[in-house]
């Protein structure tokens, strides 16, 4: 584990500097830790739906806002399914800060479950945060795309994007080597894959594979890198910058790019997605808390609804490429990919062979080496 990475906390797909509060949550002594181990046990056993509805009534979680990847219906897809209402509950945090808050609340857990960028499912894993169980639906998905000994899956994708407001760009770039052209000088949303953000490490890896490299290779991605530095704006990039035109090319995930666009589309501004012509799926996952004891069985249900018809649907009706879907194991109804772009468009987007082996670290390692230090 990277001394580094622990010392980094991120605010919804944000990175924050942060202290190493990993090392907080430390186990108490005597009878309480023995339980602890003893309870840990039952990880292993096959979830029972009848405590498992109990337990789900009250649903606290960390960075899972209702209105996040559609958690909300998914949610109440569950507890439909298993016939009990569901009072959900959520702080908004980022990924690092997630794992962070899990182990530090160690004896007194509060969250069953988190949503995270699929890089961190490494470190939550590393952490020990997570417990050794793999849910059924978890069969369909292939290494790199769950925990090796369970804990967490891949849910959905998003795909490194541009979202362009096309009353101020005329000339809409259509490739990342058009960010490039000085047309677009000062005018494109900086990126910093140093630490500061997940969405910006995946873009990173995107610019690698876009000039021949890979999540191993990303000597390329560095050296584009380093020529789009000139091209990005000083200003903040969000939707206020992007309506007002100061900030006119912004990247994203496209689901966000969707999302943005069609805010603007409702203010009279007009705006395009483009799919660069190559990208990758970026997947985020959920993850649930194996300190959570008193409602390991709420965790073991979620952890494989996720999984099922159902919530896939429901995070596409967000606009984000469930996993399944992207695998070539859902049919999705014509209402679900409402708002999506073509599929065309996706033709030279590609998928990690195994996200496990990708360490957020050492690509963060090699931006601060290769590009923000020359």
């Amino acid at each position: 584990m990277s001394k580094n990475l622990l010392g980094m906390e991120i605010n919804r797909r944000r990175f924050m500097a942060g202290s190493a509060m990993l090392t907080a949550g430390t186990y108490l002594a005597g009878g309480a830790r023995g339980a602890i181990a003893a309870s840990i046990e039952d990880w292993a056993a096959p979830v029972d739906i009848e405590k498992g509805r109990l337990e789900a009534a009250e649903f606290s979680s960390y960075g899972m806002p209702e209105s996040w990847a559609n958690y909300g219906e998914v949610l109440q897809k569950m507890a439909e399914k298993y016939g009990f209402k569901l009072n959900h509950t959520d702080t908004d945090m980022g990924s690092l800060e997630e794992i962070t808050k899990f182990d530090a609340e160690k004896d007194n857990p509060v969250a069953i479950s988190a949503d995270i960028g699929i890089l961190y499912g490494r470190v939550a894993v590393d952490t020990g945060v997570v417990p050794d169980y793999i849910p059924p639906n978890a069969a369909r998905l292939p290494d790199g795309l769950r925990g090796s000994a369970g804990g967490w899956v891949a849910t959905y994708t998003g795909v490194p994007a541009m979202v362009v407001n096309t009353d101020v760009i005329k000339n809409v770039p259509r490739t990342w080597q058009d960010l490039l052209k000085p047309e677009y000088t000062g005018k494109v949303g900086s990126v910093d894959a140093s630490g500061t953000s997940g969405t910006d490490i995946a873009i990173f890896i995107a610019w690698a594979y876009a000039n021949g490299g890979s999540e191993i290779d990303l000597k390329p991605g560095a050296d584009f890198a380093r020529q789009i530095l000139a091209q990005f704006s000083s200003g903040q990039k969000n939707s206020q910058t992007l309506e007002r035109g100061e900030v006119p090319i912004q990247i994203k995930y496209d689901f966000n790019c969707l999302a943005a666009a069609a805010a603007l589309k409702e203010k009279g501004v007009n705006a395009e997605v483009i799919i660069p012509d190559v990208s990758i799926y970026a997947p985020s996952a959920l993850m649930i808390n194996k300190y959570n004891i008193a409602k390991m069985n709420a965790g073991k249900l979620l952890l494989d609804f996720v999984l099922s018809d159902e919530a896939q649907i429901a995070f596409a009706k967000f606009g984000a490429r469930p996993i399944r879907w992207v695998l070539g194991d859902l049919q999705l109804p014509d209402d679900a990919r409402k708002g999506w772009l073509p599929d065309s468009a996706y033709a030279g987007v590609k998928q990690i062979p195994n996200w496990a082996l990708v360490d957020v670290a050492a690509v963060a390692g090699v931006w601060q080496e290769q590009v923000a230090g020359g």
